[in-house]
């Protein structure tokens, strides 16, 4: 979602600047890729490019193509082999092993539906959302239909398909993505040369930090290079204080008891409770465990979480085995981490591998592939 959101800013100062762009997405991978499919940029026709769709390695050769597709107003689908070390068409030897399709397409905020009109309509509501792009690897003639359907989370839906005769079909499948929570690619019935990438967009990660000492600066940092939404609370109004954070952060000055109704929970919340306050931290648990969040972090060591569960069951509040799995405490993997800096590295590792279903093992040890779940 973060790169969506820097290509809609970078759209909308070319458009400010009075200068065209294409929309350049990678919708099929054959292989092994730095980027899968779903990785984007935007590239206006000065050159300058926003989001990436490799390590820097098909960029180049990207922009250039782009240009062209900027310049005739037609979309066009490249396709990149860097499974073949001798092939030097790109100018390098990327040794990645795959086959990268990519679809270059035209801005044209004039036509209804257009991919930045989508975009907008998916930042607007903190809701997850599918993607159709409709694209033909084998025929290097085809219209090239593009990102042209929306799918939202709360039903509704946006933009335009080619053909009628496509909708039932490919709406079955969008649906099927958001309730599964996973892209797929399909192929069109009764169409030699249609493809579908049927894409799941999960909303951004939304973080709460109870606690704005500090030592919570690198975590709010780092939550927001990785375009998570930040909100901190604190009962002290001198420390969740605008002057002591950076733009971007909600802070809310609330005591533990008055958060229902001030925040809303759902399946991508991650809470870390980082007070230093062992009454406070405790009044935390006691309102989180109440929601459905997935991720509870504690700071501190592991007889701190015992001693509050221990007193939370004798207060009357049974704290039930599912309860207890979503609480990580101590919070973070263990990765040797001392300083607050390493701290925020080893919490913000731990939430994003809970949001992807992940455990976290080293890929060293993996035997398949780097996006295979273990």
């Amino acid at each position: 979602m973060k790169e969506i959101n820097a290509i809609l800013q970078a759209y909308e100062k070319a458009e400010a600047d009075h200068l065209q762009a294409a929309l350049v997405t990678v919708v099929k991978v054959e292989g092994s890729s730095y980027r899968r499919p779903g990785a984007r940029m935007l590239v206006t026709e000065d050159g300058r490019m926003t989001g990436a769709i490799s390590g820097g390695c098909l960029e180049g050769d990207a922009l250039r193509k782009a240009l062209l597709v900027v310049h005739q107003q037609k979309s066009k689908l490249v396709t990149y082999d860097t499974s073949n070390e001798e092939d030097a068409a790109i100018g390098v030897q990327l040794g990645c092993a795959g086959i990268i399709h990519v679809l270059m397409e035209p801005i044209q905020t004039r036509k209804a539906g257009n991919p930045i009109e989508l975009f907008r309509k998916i930042t607007q509501k903190r809701q997850s959302a599918v993607l159709i792009t409709l694209f033909s690897t084998e025929d290097p003639f085809a219209v090239q239909a593009g990102t042209c359907w929306l799918l939202e989370e709360n039903g509704s839906w946006s933009g335009n398909l080619p053909g009628n005769e496509l909708n039932e079909m490919i709406g079955s499948c969008a649906r099927e993505a958001l309730q599964q929570k996973k892209s797929s690619l399909i192929r069109i019935p009764g169409n030699t040369f249609l493809n579908g990438f049927i894409e799941y967009l999960p909303a951004p990660i939304s973080l709460l930090i109870a606690g704005a000492g500090n030592d919570v600066f690198p975590l709010v940092e780092m939550a927001g290079l990785l375009g998570w939404n930040t909100t901190v609370i604190d009962g002290r109004p001198t420390h969740a204080n605008p002057s002591r954070f950076q733009a971007g952060c909600q802070l809310i000055v609330s005591s533990p008891e008055n958060l229902p109704g001030t925040i809303t929970y759902d399946a991508r919340t991650a809470a870390a409770l980082m007070t230093h306050n062992y009454v406070y931290d405790k009044a935390m648990l006691k309102e989180l465990l109440k929601t459905e969040i997935p991720y509870i972090g504690l700071l501190g060591p592991r007889k701190k979480l015992d001693r509050m569960l221990q007193e939370l069951i004798e207060e009357g509040l049974p704290v039930s085995e599912e309860q207890r799995n979503r609480i990580y405490g101590p919070v973070g993997f263990d990765i040797g981490a001392e300083t607050s800096e390493e701290i925020a590295l080893a919490i913000t590792t731990e939430i994003q591998a809970c949001m992807a279903g992940k455990t976290g093992p080293s890929l060293k040890n993996k035997t398949t592939g780097i996006h295979a779940t273990f």
